[in-house]
């Protein structure tokens, strides 16, 4: 064989190993799915949350696939448990923004992990996507932050106007979380209120893992409210309610939207009834959205009724997706693809488009509800 030849065979045998491992590594790209770090509770106090999550993630996952996956590949998470914790949600950050595969990440739950966790994702470059974070200073972290949470600074005026102008209360004693969310919340609340014409005659702060409240309510009643407003979780603010009324306290409640969910009125029994919630989820609402979302989450969960939470997640989901068509696996590309998704369907907002200034969404749905003979009802604007 001549040395033209051996040329011309080495080249070919070269050629073809190249093309055998590009057509290998072209079909490891596409049959390895595209992967979403999450970051969020599944033990610990807000454990809950993160179940609720899951199941939201999965349904929408099931549609997602059903229509042909994204970009022709198949899209899953790996859900990695803070449990809320500012530390753990670090340590989180750091895997996560040290792995390739992971292209954008969820979470956390609570704005105080997630904004802890916010320098570390905007060094590396990777959107952190804080899809139940409405702390109005979360997505100042970073042009990698971006929120389908409403921020407090436009829900608590909302919840303020429910109170004031339209139940009528002109004397109020707030109970808040005493976390981060819950300050920033109550300082927006009690602002609004006050614009309003409004009397804030309590204010206090309480932990989370609290179970006696009788003390601070002995003095809310002693204070003679005719409001008490709830900035609370569901589970802490149904203890409340149940403790307001053993202590007397018959005044008109009114809860912040974090307290919507089936567990709230099956947590507060009697004591809820009559409260009234300013919500951005409401399943009676006849959108097509929504009524998609609750049958699809029946179908799967055996007639389990979805809450707001679950809503939060399945929407998150669904603009991950949108996001990622967009800008394909690129971490930058994706940040970049936020800005440009127009009108994603949305059970919250309906069709979700993000304000670049504040990468918030623009907009949302908001239901003004009371609890009646055990259920959330749309509140016709009669007194309780």
């Amino acid at each position: 064989m001549s040395n033209l030849d051996r040329r011309t065979l080495v080249k070919g045998s070269l050629a073809a190993m190249m093309a055998g491992a590009m057509s290998r590594a072209a079909f490891a790209d596409s049959s390895e799915p595209i992967l979403l770090g999450v970051s969020g509770p599944l033990t610990g106090p807000n454990a809950q949350y993160g179940t609720q999550w899951k199941q939201g993630f999965d349904l929408a996952l099931d549609e997602i696939m059903a229509a042909g996956g994204v970009n022709g590949r198949k899209l899953a998470y790996s859900f990695e448990d803070s449990q809320s914790d500012p530390r753990q949600s670090v340590a989180i950050a750091q895997k996560f923004v040290s792995d390739s595969r992971i292209v954008l990440e969820l979470g956390d739950f609570s704005s105080p992990a997630s904004m802890a966790a916010s320098p570390i994702y905007q060094r590396a470059g990777l959107v952190q996507f804080g899809f139940t974070n409405s702390h109005p200073d979360f997505t100042k972290g970073g042009d990698f932050m971006w929120s389908t949470s409403v921020s407090q600074a436009d829900e608590q005026p909302l919840l303020a106007r429910y109170a004031v102008k339209r139940l009528g209360l002109k004397k109020l004693a707030v109970l808040h979380l005493n976390t981060d969310w819950g300050r920033t919340s109550r300082d927006h609340f009690v602002k609004a209120a006050k614009e309003y014409g409004a009397e804030i005659v309590v204010s206090e702060g309480y932990i989370a893992e609290e179970r006696d409240f009788r003390s601070t309510l002995v003095r809310v009643r002693d204070a003679s409210p005719d409001g008490l407003i709830l900035i609370s979780y569901y589970s802490d603010g149904a203890l409340i309610a149940r403790q307001a009324r053993q202590v007397g306290l018959k005044q008109v409640m009114c809860a912040a939207s974090s307290v919507y969910s089936p567990k709230f009125l099956e947590l507060g029994g009697e004591a809820v009834e009559d409260v009234h919630v300013g919500t951005r989820y409401f399943p009676e609402d006849p959108r097509p959205e929504v009524q998609k979302f609750i049958a699809g989450f029946k179908k799967k969960y055996n007639g389990q009724e979805p809450d707001a939470f679950n809503a939060y997640s399945y929407d998150a989901m669904n603009m991950a997706a949108a996001v990622v068509r967009i800008g394909g696996t690129d971490r930058r590309a994706i940040r970049d693809a936020f800005a440009k998704v127009k009108d994603v369907p949305s059970v919250i907002f309906g069709t979700a488009t993000f304000d670049v200034e504040s990468r918030r969404v623009k907009g949302a749905m908001n239901a003004e509800l009371v609890v009646r003979k055990g259920q959330f009802a749309l509140w016709d604007g009669k007194p309780t």
